[in-house]
Parts: structure tokens; sequence; C-alpha cells
């Protein structure tokens, strides 16, 4: 009995193998680059109201290519009036992936609150015809879409979730993903899952992605960097300290200050964690906008009993009380906790007024060792998960949804002067804790 156990599992394993090798070949030439444009990508830049960032990707023949845009009219003769701009193109090789050249252009000197339509590639190959709309001014409303780990199964099970969150707010300014978009930093068939798993909607609204450790890795000299994929493919803005651009960066969007800080480089070194304190005090205390969101990966409180990220609490949790910053949005945990109530200011014991958020979208859960702890005002496990936020003058509305589009949890954030905010709860009434 014992030999044919053994047998069988060889088998088994040999073919789990074969079936591997086979998956990893499909991949191979499903995302193998070509002369038509693919992943493309728009990017939020320091002020979208007047600017937006793409990338796209395509063989490493197409040596050469071009963006095209023009303010979106319904009489198809507009094309007619789009501008030309020449893309910056660099080629990436990276071990055993097929090399190819990754394109980028920032279109300037845009109106605001306007739809324009765009297209990119060349001769050899144009997307379509894309529409997205500028942000406005720090009167109107503000739409933004907030996603939790994205990981792993991403094209079969995280895709919903994109769709979902497009059909809630197809009006969405931004997308801020809260780190490891994938699961390994340097391999292509996942960046060209993400691609695929959000289709069409990452060319419609801008990315504001943070990376997490996943969407890192170990050079062979020992330096945790982010993927050779992150700069290449996102094209996002370098106001944030030397060294870690574009992932350690901010923009102004309708009176909100959006800000990633790099919690991964934060984890591995206490240089990096008080370089980004030094940067982040700066911004913070000169800021002209209404409300502050900062996201980044490893949270300030977790939800995970075996876990407990010390020095991104010591070090950033004071300057988000003393600069009255109002929500943190962070992955890393795979499930959802959000509180306030329950958190004192450092060294106070007045409440906070930031929120501090933890959430999961893509289909990798925790569930072990996370208990309901002190500090959170809501949780739940083993659902996937995405928030549409609206800042309008003095509130701030968030809500979260299920993948299956219901709403699980609502509150807002009320502006009071001289004071924290407010919170005005507005959990779905029936709607139990997921436990």
């Amino acid at each position: 009995m014992y030999f044919k156990i053994s047998i069988s599992k060889l088998i088994s394993a040999g073919a789990l193998s074969l079936c591997a090798l086979a998956v990893s070949a499909q991949n191979a030439a499903l995302y193998a680059p070509g002369d038509n444009p693919d992943r493309i990508v728009l990017n939020v830049t320091a002020d979208p109201s007047t600017s937006m960032a793409v990338n796209w990707r395509t063989s490493d023949s197409v040596a050469e290519s071009f963006a095209e845009i023009a303010v979106a009219e319904a009489d198809p003769r507009f094309v007619s009036k789009a501008q030309k701009f020449k893309a910056r193109t660099e080629k990436l090789v990276w071990q055993d992936t097929p090399s190819a050249s990754y394109h980028s252009v920032v279109f300037e000197n845009l109106q605001p609150a306007t739809k324009y339509a765009y297209r990119v590639g060349c001769e050899q190959g144009w997307s379509e015809w894309i529409h997205f709309t500028t942000a406005g001014t720090r009167d109107q409303k503000l739409s933004f879409i907030y996603y939790g780990d994205v990981q792993v199964n991403i094209s079969s099970l995280w895709s919903r979730v994109a769709r979902e969150a497009f059909a809630k707010a197809p009006d969405a300014r931004l997308a801020i993903y809260a780190g490891d978009l994938i699961n390994k930093a340097n391999r292509d068939a996942e960046w060209g899952d993400w691609f695929r798993g959000g289709s069409f909607i990452h060319a419609m609204i801008p990315a504001f992605p943070t990376p997490g450790n996943h969407d890192h890795y170990e050079t062979p000299e020992g330096i945790n960097t982010t993927s050779v994929f992150w700069r290449p493919q996102f094209t996002l803005p370098e106001n944030g300290p030397k060294g870690l651009e574009e992932t350690c960066y901010y923009a102004d969007i309708q009176g909100v200050r959006f800000i990633s800080l790099n919690s991964d480089q934060v984890d591995v070194s206490e240089q990096w964690a008080e370089v980004q304190k030094q940067w982040l005090e700066g911004i913070l205390k000169n800021n002209p906008n209404r409300w502050t969101v900062i996201t980044f990966h490893h949270p300030i409180f977790s939800p995970k009993s075996t876990r407990d990220n010390k020095r991104m609490r010591e070090t950033f949790k004071p300057l988000f009380d003393q600069y009255k910053v109002d929500l943190v949005l962070q992955g890393h945990d795979h499930t959802y906790a959000r509180g306030m109530a329950n958190i004192p200011m450092t060294g106070k014991g007045a409440p906070s007024g930031t929120m501090y958020v933890v959430s999961v979208s893509g289909p990798k859960m925790t569930g072990s060792n996370v208990d309901r702890a002190a500090w959170m005002d809501r949780s739940a496990l083993y659902t996937q998960l995405f928030h549409v936020v609206n800042v309008e003058g003095e509130k701030l509305s968030f809500e979260t949804y299920t993948a299956t589009g219901e709403l699980y949890d609502a509150f807002d954030l009320i502006k009071q002067k001289n004071k924290v905010n407010r919170i005005v709860e507005r959990i779905p009434a029936n709607v139990a804790e997921r436990r």
C-alpha cells in the first residue's frame, strides 16, 4: 500500500509539474508583446487637473511610439484636431521574459474637468481611442476608488472586483492600490494578469499605486528594491525623496492631498524611515488642501495578532496626529478592518481624528490570528472588497462594497473647526460583521 501511495504521489506531482509548465508556456504566449500597444495605464501626475501620464508596452521591434490627444466630441471628426506627442521609450530585458519596449507620455496644459480622447501607438499598430476626464476644482465633488491587496488569481478573481468598482464609480478620478499589486515582483505573467484583470479600466481611471513587499525583490547584491517593471510601466510624480522616486510621492487633486509612502523600505531600513519622515513632515506642514489621504502597505495597526509594524507606527503616527491626517489606507493583512473612535492621539487621551483602514481586494484571505481588537470599529473576514470615497466640501463619505456589489460598511467624516473630525456611522441595517 505504501508503495502504491508513493507512486501515486509521484505521478500526481509529475502531472502537476507538467500542468504548471503548460500554464507557464500558455501565459508566456498570451502575454508576449507585439506591435500593437498593450498594458495601457493612466497614472496620476502631481496635478491631474492639468496633466495626465500614460504608459504602454510593445515588442522591442517598435523603437518609436506616439500618443495623440484631443478634447472628446461626439463628432468623430475630433480626431483631426488631435495633438501628437513622441513617447519616451525604454527597452526592458529581464531574464527569460521576452524583451519589450515601454513607452510613456505626459500630457500637459490640459483643461480641468474636461473629457479627453487619446490613443497610443504608431503606424505598426494603434490602440483604440480612449476617454478620460481631468480632475476638477477643489469646490467640485471628488470620487476615488481604493483597493487593498490584489496579489493572486488576478485575472480570474480580482477582475470582478475591478469591474464592480468601475460600475459603482465610473467618474472616479483615481484608483489607489495599497500595495502587493502582484505576488512575485519580477514575474511578467503576473503583471500581464494585472493588466488583463483591470482591462480598459486601467486606461480610463488614473492609477495611484503604492508598492508592497511583494512588489519588491532583493538584487544579487542584497539590495531590496521595487520590481524591474515598476518604473517602466508606471509614470508617477517624482516629487518624493531621492532614491524613492515614483514609490514615495504626492498629488493634489480637488482639495485633497494624496500621499504614497514606501512602507517596505521603512521595514528594511531606519535610514529610509527617517528620510520619509522628514519629507512627509515637510509636505504636511505646507499643505494648502482641506483633506489629506495617505496610503502605504504595512498597517499602523495590524488586524493580525502576529504582526506589529512598530517602526511604521512610531515613525509616522505622531505626524498623522499633529497634522490631522484624515484617512490612512493600507493593505498587507488580507482582511478588512477600520478604526478611529478607539484610537488615541499619540501621548494624549483624546481620540484620534484619523481613520485607519486595512483592506483586501484579491482572493488571498487571512482567517487565522485575526481577532476583534480594541482599535477596530468594523471588520470582515474572507470577503473581497473595494471602496468608493466621495469628498465634497467639509464631508468625506467612505463606502465599502463586496465583490458582488453589496454595501457592507459606510461612514462619513465631517470637518469641525479646531477639532478632530466627527464620524457619522452609516453601517447598513441587518449587515452583520463577517467573522
